[in-house]
Order: C-alpha cells, then sequence, then structure tokens
C-alpha cells in the first residue's frame, strides 16, 4: 500500500505527539482530535468473487436504499485511544460523504460493558435501524443482539473483531486485518531489530476476542523460528495504556534482563516505553519495542529512536464497511470475511508516514 510523504502534515502531527507524550502516562488522558486521520481508508485485499456468497435472495431480507434507510452504529469501547476515535469518526465521516442524514445515523458506545453493547443494539433496532455496523467488545456473547437483528431482517456487518457466530445466519460478513498475518510481521521486525537473539516479553490484549489470540499465536509461531529469541514472559495489559505501563513496571523487576517487548496494540506500547524511561533504560536501543495499530504516537517515537516498529492495524472502516452494504443491497454476493491491507512503519519510514497514522 504505497503511501506519499506530507511533510508539512508531518510536522505538525509530530509536534502534537511529542507534547501528548510528554504530559500523558494513560491513554484516558491523551487528547486526541476527532479525526479518522489523514492516511488512507481500510481496503481489502484482492479476492476473485465467489458465488457462495451471502446474498440478498439468501438471506431474503427486504432490500433498502442505503442513502434514506436508518443505520445504526455500535462502538464496543470508549472512544479514548486513537483506534476507536480514527474509527467511529470514519463511519461518521462516510455517512456524511454519502448523504445519510444525521438523524438517520445512530451511534451508541458499549462503554466496555458486553451487556451494553447488546442493549446498544436492541434499543438501535427499536429506534428503526435498517442497517447495522458492530465492532463487537468480544468474539463471544453478542448473539442475542444478533438474534434480534435477524428476527427483523436487520443485515449486521461487523468490524475489526470477529464473532463466533456464522456469518450469512447471525450476521452478514466480518471486515477487519488478518491477526495472525500481524502477529508473524511483529515477530519478524522483532528479528529484524534484535538481530535475532534476546529475550522478549508480550503485552498481551484483552482476553476473549480473536484478536488477543490470532496476535499471539501469530508472533509465536513466527518467532519459534528464530532460536536466539525467546519468550520470557507474557501479562494482559488489556490494549491499555496505563496498565501496559503498569504491567512493563512488574516486568522489569521480575525480569530485568527482558531486552525486546511486543506490544499487541501501540497503547500497551506506549505505555511500556513509559515504564522503561522511569527505570532509567533507553527503549529503542536497550529495550527493543515492536506493537500493531498504527498511531501517531507510536509512529513518532520511532522517528525519535523510542520505538522500532509498528505493524499498522488500520481503523478506517467507513468507506468499505458502507460500499459491502451497498454491494449487499444490490444484490452482489459478499464473502464471509474481507481482509483488509494494512501497512507497517519502521525506521526506514516512519518520518515520512507519520502523517498518515492516526
Amino acid at each position: 500500500m504505497p503511501l506519499s510523504p506530507r511533510p508539512l502534515l508531518v510536522a505538525a502531527t509530530a509536534a502534537a505527539a511529542a507534547l501528548a507524550l510528554t504530559s500523558c502516562t494513560s491513554r484516558e488522558e491523551t487528547p486526541a482530535a476527532p479525526s479518522s486521520g489523514g492516511g488512507p481508508a481500510a481496503s481489502a485485499q484482492s479476492v476473485a468473487p465467489s458465488a457462495d456468497g451471502c446474498t440478498l435472495e439468501k438471506t431474503g431480507y427486504p432490500k433498502v436504499d442505503l442513502k434514506t434507510a436508518v443505520v445504526g452504529f455500535s462502538q464496543s469501547e470508549k472512544e479514548a485511544n486513537p483506534f476507536r476515535i480514527a474509527e467511529t469518526q470514519s463511519i461518521k465521516d462516510e455517512a456524511a460523504k454519502l448523504g445519510i442524514a444525521s438523524d438517520k445515523l445512530l451511534v451508541t458506545n458499549a462503554q466496555s460493558d458486553l451487556n451494553k453493547q447488546i442493549s446498544d443494539i436492541k434499543s438501535m433496532l427499536d429506534r428503526g435501524a435498517q442497517l447495522l455496523v458492530v465492532a463487537p467488545l468480544n468474539s463471544d456473547g453478542l448473539q442475542p443482539a444478533l438474534d434480534a437483528a435477524k428476527a427483523k431482517k436487520v443485515p449486521v456487518v461487523t468490524i475489526d473483531r470477529k464473532v463466533t457466530s456464522q456469518p450469512c445466519t447471525d450476521y452478514l460478513t466480518f471486515i477487519g486485518s488478518n491477526f495472525v498475518e500481524q502477529g508473524k510481521r511483529a515477530a519478524q521486525a522483532m528479528v529484524k531489530a534484535t538481530g535475532g537473539t534476546g529475550k522478549v516479553a508480550i503485552l498481551l490484549g484483552s482476553s476473549g476476542n480473536n484478536v488477543t489470540t490470532d496476535r499471539t499465536q501469530g508472533f509465536k509461531d513466527e518467532l519459534a523460528k528464530t532460536t536466539g529469541l525467546s519468550v520470557v514472559a507474557e501479562q494482559t495489559g488489556e490494549f491499555d495504556r496505563s496498565k501496559g505501563q503498569a504491567v512493563m513496571e512488574q516486568l522489569i523487576q521480575s525480569h530485568p534482563d527482558i531486552t525486546a517487548v511486543y506490544a499487541e496494540n501501540d497503547e500497551m506500547g506506549v505505555g511500556a516505553v513509559n515504564a522503561l524511561k522511569t527505570a532509567g533504560k533507553t527503549p529503542g536501543k536497550d529495550v527493543k519495542v515492536v506493537s500493531i495499530d498504527g498511531t501517531r504516537n507510536a509512529v513518532q517515537l520511532i522517528a525519535d529512536g523510542s520505538y522500532n516498529a509498528v505493524i499498522e492495524s488500520n481503523p478506517r472502516f467507513g468507506p468499505l464497511a458502507f460500499q459491502t452494504l451497498q454491494k449487499f443491497e444490490a444484490g452482489e454476493a459478499i464473502p464471509a470475511s474481507i481482509v483488509i491491507t494494512d501497512d507497517q512503519y519502521d525506521e526506514t519510514n516512519a518520518a515520512q508516514k507519520v502523517g498518515n497514522a492516526y
């Protein structure tokens, strides 16, 4: 996915990122503009069309005109970290671009509470939602909400986290990254950064979703190919900066010989950097740091030399989510999963590409 440098934007965003990092240790405190960022929207990997995909005819759902329909978006977590902010804004931006009236776009936030997300989705259905885009909190547990949508013949597109329910039966399709591949790419970046030797700590994401499971599997499977690197500790930081920092502080005490950190999102990675600096270590040099996401804070840290690599996980799902719904309503076959392409940042391109981060 070639991206072009944007010098003026880079300078401005670099300054903003530096200011945020010097004044914050918790993701809750990080100011973030309501923007989906300057980078490209999520785009699907090239796949051959499949006749086995889900169609309007197969589901028996009524045909809906997207531009006049009531559309609901269920966000899973508090919009306090860059990924969630960019994701929600991308949905809003694309809806506006398509001419969907603001009173016909219903947006809810589950605040990391599964029961609330179920209630949110049912509430939007009661308010007349005819199409739904859902960012699931967990892979399991959303079935009551999906059943409610199915009962009203409302198609559901899930984004960023995959649910264990059945595509084309309980929901239309999943749009998101190949998380196993992200983990593999992170391991490859770690091998490059460390020269293939060292002791690695893993900051795990939250339990109960396929993102954590897949990113862990991909990383460990790929890292096992390099005998000089070993995982000496792994602990959950729940995708949270302050918790990632606290966990890293503990790991520095219990494993002072750690030479590398793999964080399963940038927020935990930035927290780890804060902990390493407080402990008198030099992140990016004494301890290599690799994570997944593509936030401006993390990418700027690479440019500053305090971080080593970031595998992108693009949150700008708006255009692809609405395009998928339009295709479904037009009678086209929709695959069970739509895998997106993700970029990568390291010391060779971070300064030039920071304007594409979110």
